[in-house]
């Protein structure tokens, strides 16, 4: 009789991680047989000279591509069919996200109304999408959502006001390309927010009912990692800690991705799609309040953490010491 329980645990996405990686772009692109990407990405990382990055290693290599850069925070499926039509016209045959969780959200789902039709709308829900989407290749700017290798695509639904998401592991990028050196100019603010949503996502990702041996390995080592390098990403820009942060949000976005996520994402989802708060803000705004709830039933995980991230102590403790210590703990990050 097997003493841990069942699970089923899904890595569909590809990765290659290291500075200068973006490099290999056109070498990948051929081994998929394309001629024609579309760029999906947003016109402030066009500006930051970001996105002419990879298209001048692009225009090397000779590889011919559109850009599509309507992509807004929070993106909406209102965007998800324009940037559909815009890669019809301009016939394409597969996608490059470049940005956070935006252009990837995004990205995903324009490649599943390229290959299955309809509406984004009518693939709400887990399991709708039948069969592989578009090629597409993930390429963060950020060090939060982890978006680059997740089979989900959070689109808000403009006629509800509502964040519907959109999960399968056939809409799953089929390379992400994680590049440190395309963070190192962030500005503090995006590496701080986004580096919050990356500790949501392994906070809950480690509590949720749902979690098991692996994705508990996933969640524990990118919370360890946020809790060290988060400060000094932010406050020194030091680029040991934006590189690490960067690998600590991928790390946790393999975890979350197949055990689910909780209260604080189900709320910061309405905040974007009612208020349009930016999601790493509304994370970081919910994040302590939702884990004081959280704590009356799961202390025992609260401990486990803390025990991690420098406070052994917390093995001594009565559960409401360790709630009360782990959510200053957050609210002082």
């Amino acid at each position: 009789m097997s003493v841990v329980e069942n699970f089923e645990f899904v890595l569909p996405t590809r990765i290659i991680y290291g500075a200068g990686c973006i490099q290999q772009l056109p070498d990948e692109i051929k081994k998929m047989k394309h001629k024609r990407p579309m760029i999906v990405t947003d016109k402030g990382l066009i500006e930051a000279g970001i996105v002419k990055r990879i298209t001048d290693i692009l225009e090397e290599a000779k590889i011919e591509y559109v850009i599509y850069d309507g992509i807004q925070p929070n993106p909406r499926d209102t965007t998800v069919m324009e940037a559909a039509e815009f890669a019809k016209k301009k016939n394409t045959d597969m996608l490059i996200a470049i940005g956070g969780g935006s252009s990837m959200d995004t990205a995903k789902a324009v490649g599943v109304i390229l290959k299955e039709g309809g509406e984004i709308g009518d693939y709400e829900g887990l399991g709708m999408v039948t069969e592989p989407i578009v090629d597409l290749v993930a390429i963060p700017t950020t060090v939060g959502t982890g978006s680059e290798v997740t089979f989900w695509s959070v689109i808000t639904d403009t006629k509800r006001h509502f964040k519907m998401s959109v999960g399968s592991p056939f809409i799953a990028a089929r390379l992400a390309m994680v590049d440190p050196d395309l963070v190192e100019t962030l500005p503090p603010s995006i590496v701080a927010a986004t580096g919050m949503d990356a500790l949501t996502h392994a906070i809950e990702g480690y509590i949720t009912l749902a979690h098991n041996e692996m994705s508990d390995m996933f969640h524990m080592k990118a919370i360890k990692m946020i809790f060290k390098y988060l400060p000094a990403a932010v406050n020194d820009k030091d680029e040991e800690a934006i590189e690490m942060m960067g690998l600590a949000q991928y790390i946790a976005g393999m975890g979350f991705s197949n055990v689910g996520l909780g209260i604080v994402h189900s709320m910061a989802h309405q905040l974007g799609a009612v208020y349009d708060t930016p999601h790493g803000i509304a994370n970081a705004m919910l994040l302590p309040t939702v884990m004081r709830f959280n704590g009356e039933v799961c202390a025992d995980r609260f401990r486990e953490i803390l025990i991690n991230i420098g406070r052994p102590d917390a093995a001594n403790l009565n559960d409401q010491d360790v709630i009360n210590t782990f959510v200053w703990m957050i609210s002082e990050l």
